[in-house]
């Protein structure tokens, strides 16, 4: 049986942990402050006033009323002055109160903008520093759902709990003084009635992040959903295959299963929230008949009683507010903690700092490199080998999933290999500074990006230090061989691309790999060159006319060519091929012809279907 002593440090945790998500309010502050300091400043002075005139228009309220009486019992034009001076003032204080209340709206307004496009930012920096692995990991993406769901509205919505703590800390000290007047115990029963329904809230605002937190993955399938019934990018084959309906009721599916889940907690948090506020009714209500009873019995005046009525009125539910901001502020900070676990997400820095090689006549070096994608117990290289030299030509031939992209990916330094390493003018690729490195590549993959941008921009997008310069849009659209139909359209380089926006155009699948071969040519100081099946979606005679180029601008040029069509690999120098992400072959093509092996007997294999 477990000692008290064995069980206490759990609650304790517990404590310890919820008090600990208090500490996002300074951090939201801090966010909020850096976003615009003059509207944070403004709605900090405009709190403090909202939180001090409530008590001074309930007290000027009882000096109202009891000089009404007095200039009744008096029948003076001096006590009529005296009312009239005080509504006066009650009129001003009401009329700055008011407009304070105006200006933190304001303020809120303005700020939730900003804040929303900060946040957003933010979320957007962190991205561009993340590695390629996180972009393959199922998981991080349910991290970056729930960091970008409700994430620029929780910092505001924090900030403005902290400033409303204040406000009703300073209303609820000056409701306590004038209360203390009549009665402690009115004091304690003003507090006491409002805890209950601040625990409940807790408790749901618990329980609602829970569900929010367990949802990711399914609030990204709904968005996936939208994506396929939307796009026009996916529209053709969803029409074709008449799949609409399937994917729409799939949709609403994981629609009705959230909507059922928050209805049946929203329902009994109002239920809950309904049946605690008759709590704080029926203990206003005894106040009530408390303080007309004092009154009856003389031991208070009129005036005293309004402001007694007013003053436990206002201040029970200030109390009750005060309780909701900090029930609110732990939810918030809930939802927060789900923003800072993305923006602190840990990516390994880069220790490169190279710019140049060694022996820069060495080109690259492949030493029994091999590496595993995270979370896969197959390894997608093991051992490769092979020197490609500045100039020289390499094919890589094999089936799909043998590790040609790979390969790839760990040449441009996207992945990292587990063993091995990979030599660069006789230096280790990890030693060169990433921006360097990466300048001196030129790639088009196989699945390139088709950007709903200009034709000269789509181009340009391979060298972003160039990317409105058009005289090197032609040079790099002429080596691409996309320049023919470039000029034939109607506005040349300025021709809007996709049909996402109005006026744009859209290309054959051969023209989109054209322009996205021309923007790799972009980097015109790249002096390695990596085309990930660059004629795959073109015929036969542009394939014949875009090699014919290639060959052509690329003579001091190293290139990586991945091909499936065995036609198109003559041209290289050396060919490997690849299977299951071990070299099998590696040779001209003439050797491995002559070798008779896999590459000769698919490579006849292929012929034979243009026989």
């Amino acid at each position: 049986m477990k000692t008290a002593q064995n069980r206490s440090p759990f609650p304790l945790q517990g404590v310890q942990k919820s008090l600990s998500l208090f500490q996002y309010c300074g951090r939201a502050i801090q966010l909020v402050w850096t976003t615009d300091r003059l509207l944070t400043i403004g709605l900090a002075l405009l709190t403090l006033i909202a939180g001090l005139l409530p008590a001074l228009v309930a007290y000027l309220g009882k000096l109202i009323i009891d000089a009404v009486v007095l200039a009744a019992e008096t029948n003076t034009l001096r006590g009529q002055w005296v009312a009239l001076q005080y509504l006066g003032i009650e009129a001003i204080v009401v009329a700055v109160l008011s407009g304070s209340q105006q200006g933190i709206a304001l303020c809120q307004s303005l700020l939730r903008v900003l804040l929303g496009q900060k946040v957003n930012e933010l979320i957007l920096e962190k991205s561009l520093t993340l590695d390629l692995a996180h972009f393959e990991d199922s998981e991080f993406y349910d991290k970056m759902t729930r960091a970008r769901r409700e994430a620029s509205t929780r910092p505001l919505s924090l900030v403005g709990r902290t400033f409303g703590l204040v406000k009703d800390t300073l209303s609820l000290v000056t409701y306590g003084s004038l209360l203390l007047q009549f009665s402690l115990w009115a004091v304690l029963l003003l507090m006491l009635a409002a805890i209950p329904a601040f625990i409940a809230e807790t408790r749901f605002a618990q329980v609602a992040f829970r569900l929010f937190r367990r949802r990711a993955p399914e609030t990204r399938e709904q968005h996936y959903l939208e994506t396929l019934l939307a796009r026009e990018d996916f529209a053709m084959e969803v029409k074709l295959y008449q799949l609409g309906e399937m994917l729409l009721d799939r949709y609403r599916t994981i629609f009705n299963r959230i909507y059922s889940e928050d209805r049946d907690l929203t329902v009994r948090r109002s239920l809950w929230s309904y049946l605690l506020s008759l709590l704080s009714t029926a203990t206003f209500y005894a106040t009530y008949v408390w303080i007309v009873m004092e009154a009856i019995g003389g031991r208070i005046s009129l005036g005293d009683l309004t402001m007694y009525l007013v003053v436990f009125r206002q201040g029970q539910s200030t109390f009750s507010g005060l309780l909701t901001s900090v029930g609110g502020m732990y939810e918030d900070s809930l939802y927060l903690s789900n923003l800072y676990e993305f923006l602190e997400e840990e990516v390994p820095e880069s220790s490169g700092y190279a710019t140049y090689g060694h022996l820069p006549d060495d080109g690259i070096r492949f030493e029994n490199v091999s590496f595993t994608y995270p979370g896969s117990t197959t390894p997608a290289l093991k051992n490769v080998s092979f020197h490609l030299r500045p100039g020289e030509k390499l094919a890589i031939v094999g089936k799909n999933g043998s590790g040609k992209t790979t390969l790839i990916k760990l040449l441009t330094r996207l992945y990292s290999p587990d063993a091995g390493r990979i030599l660069l003018d006789g230096r280790d690729l990890q030693e060169w500074d990433l921006e360097v490195l990466q300048r001196r590549i030129g790639v088009i993959f196989q699945n390139f990006v088709r950007y709903q941008f200009t034709v000269g921009e789509n181009v340009g997008a391979g060298d972003v230090e160039f990317f409105d310069e058009e005289p090197r849009w032609w040079l790099a659209t002429e080596k691409g061989t996309a320049r023919s139909f470039v000029e034939e359209m109607p506005e040349g380089f300025q021709t809007r691309l996709g049909r996402w926006f109005k006026g744009g155009r859209e290309l054959s699948g051969g023209q989109w790999q054209k322009i996205a071969l021309s923007r790799a040519f972009m980097r015109s100081r790249a002096d390695i060159l990596v085309l990930d099946e660059p004629t795959s979606a073109v015929d036969a005679e542009a394939e014949v006319e875009i090699f014919n180029q290639l060959r052509a601008v690329t003579q001091h040029q190293m290139a990586i060519l991945i091909s499936h069509r065995f036609s198109t690999v003559r041209m290289a120098d050396q060919i490997m091929v690849l299977v299951n992400g071990e070299v099998l072959e590696q040779g001209t093509h003439e050797e491995l012809m002559q070798a008779g092996e896999q590459y000769a007997r698919l490579f006849t294999l292929q012929a034979a279907g243009y026989r």
